[in-house]
């Protein structure tokens, strides 16, 4: 089978092949600014990324997945204007814009182990050309010479020019500029709340490469460079790591769709300003909002929702992953308690029902065939179809009804299609030991029910209920589940 995406660049559904001739598939995602926690705004985005890479993975494709984590550069107005965004989330909190850096970014990785991201980052060679399939996390501080290297480079050709406050890029210079939002140019694209205004920029749609450090003022976060000390742009840091761990053109480039009239745009004109090749990127894929009261969930909104406080109100951030599912990955998808807590009681009633065929089957998922293979090539095919996970999630369940009669055929789909769900159906931890006093009590009320000795049975059920386990009738026999 093969990926069919929605192409923001192309603005048409297109087939998605490997440019490589290994078949790699180079992946960017954009990663977190790392001034606060994320809300589960930011991670609706991080898991529609996720589903991609694991749809890409079940379908057979090697994956180079490379994630930026922005620790500096990102202003306060997302342009050219106002604070750094570490540096306030620094004084904010009495810290430094280093421990501010640390402090988020360790927090972002725990919320994405919570939600079962693939995504294994280890050490890598700064080279694009050995197409290893790895996961590559790169930190924009960690790679300031790549980023120089590329603004010198759009020097050289032309593309720059000097202000009071910076290094800029002459959008009128690059023929291209603003293919992503439909073709417009200079006059379709107007300064705005995120392009704050500055008087000697030569177009409105001008942004900085390069910022200088304020006079008489010392930055907590800043390189020397060839035009002064200063720290690099928000956008050119994206561009440069990217191309320094996937070459200057490659598959694919992900991120919420508010990225498209400005970061992205601009990445494209710089990366390919710079090296003369076009495209940048192949496939764009974005991801719309989460909303909440018909708005926008946003940082500088206040009142938003991180993953911590929906474990305060008792949901596994798998809960939410779940909830994700309900929507197509381009429509908003509006958040609500109510429909969280659905989505709780569906994953819930799924994992029970694997948690249950674990154990009619011994713990140990099968390939998948007869039945099953074809059960499995629908729940493909939804996901080759634009990543319609509605639809996927529909399958699963239309394939259980289908194999009802096989608890075998069952479990090996489920063990299939959860690579891509992520919702741990068929991991261990699914079937755990009951402490030894538990397990007793188990073993009597197996024992009771064995012997139709219901009064006997009932109080087992009981007691279990009251120590949080709760007891399920099968075919196969009596299991227990977590409450």
């Amino acid at each position: 089978m093969k990926m069919r995406l929605y192409n923001t660049l192309s603005r048409r559904i297109e087939e998605l092949g490997a440019s490589r001739p290994d078949g790699t598939l180079g992946l960017y995602t954009c990663g977190p600014t790392v001034y606060n926690y994320l809300h589960i705004g930011n991670y609706r985005t991080y898991v529609f990324e996720d589903i991609l890479k694991r749809s890409l993975k079940l379908l057979g494709h090697r994956v180079r997945h490379v994630m930026n984590i922005t620790d500096v550069g990102h202003l306060t107005s997302d342009a050219d204007e106002g604070e750094d965004k570490l540096e306030v989330g620094g004084a904010r909190e009495g810290k430094t814009a280093w421990e501010i850096a640390d402090f988020y970014t360790k927090t972002f990785r725990a919320d994405s182990a919570a939600l079962n991201f693939d995504f294994q980052p280890r050490p890598a060679p700064r080279r694009a050309d050995d197409g290893e399939p790895i996961d590559i996390e790169c930190r924009a501080t960690a790679h300031i010479p790549e980023q120089i290297a590329m603004v010198r480079r759009l020097e050289e050709r032309g593309f720059t020019y000097r202000t009071a406050d910076g290094i800029y890029f002459d959008t009128a210079k690059f023929a291209g500029y603003g293919v992503l939002v439909g073709g417009a140019h200079l006059a379709g694209l107007q300064e705005g709340a995120r392009v704050a205004a500055n008087r000697e920029k030569r177009n409105l749609s001008d942004f900085a490469l390069w910022k200088f450090s304020p006079a008489g003022r010392k930055r907590q976060m800043e390189w020397d460079s060839p035009w002064g000390r200063g720290f690099p742009g928000w956008h050119i840091e994206c561009s440069a790591m990217a191309q320094t761990y996937l070459g200057e053109t490659f598959d694919i480039h992900c991120g919420g769709v508010d990225h498209i009239p400005i970061h992205h745009t601009n990445e494209i004109a710089q990366a390919e300003a710079a090296t003369g090749r076009s495209p940048f990127v192949r496939f764009w894929v974005h991801g719309e909002f989460l909303v909440m009261n018909k708005a926008k969930m946003a940082k500088s909104a206040g009142g938003f929702i991180t993953l911590g406080d929906l474990s305060a109100k008792g949901f596994d951030p798998l809960d939410y992953r779940y909830f994700c599912y309900s929507a197509h990955y381009r429509r908003q998808l509006e958040f609500s308690w109510e429909a969280l807590e659905g989505a709780r009681s569906a994953r819930r009633r799924l994992r029970e029902t694997a948690g249950n065929l674990l154990q009619e089957c011994g713990g140990k998922p099968g390939a998948p065939g007869g039945k099953a293979a074809g059960c499995l090539d629908r729940f493909k095919a939804c996901l080759c179809d634009d990543l319609n996970m509605p639809q996927a999630l529909a399958s699963v369940h239309d394939a259980l009804g289908e194999l009802r009669d096989s608890a075998a055929e069952r479990l090996a789909f489920l063990a299939e299609a959860d690579q891509v769900l992520a919702l741990r159906l068929t991991e261990p931890e699914a079937v755990v030991a009951l402490p030894p006093e538990l397990q007793a009590v188990f073993d009597r009320y197996v024992g009771a029910r064995g012997r139709k000795d219901f009064a006997a049975s009932d109080s087992a059920r009981k007691e279990l209920a009251g120590a949080g386990i709760r007891v399920r009738d099968t075919k196969g026999g009596s299991v227990w589940e977590k409450a």
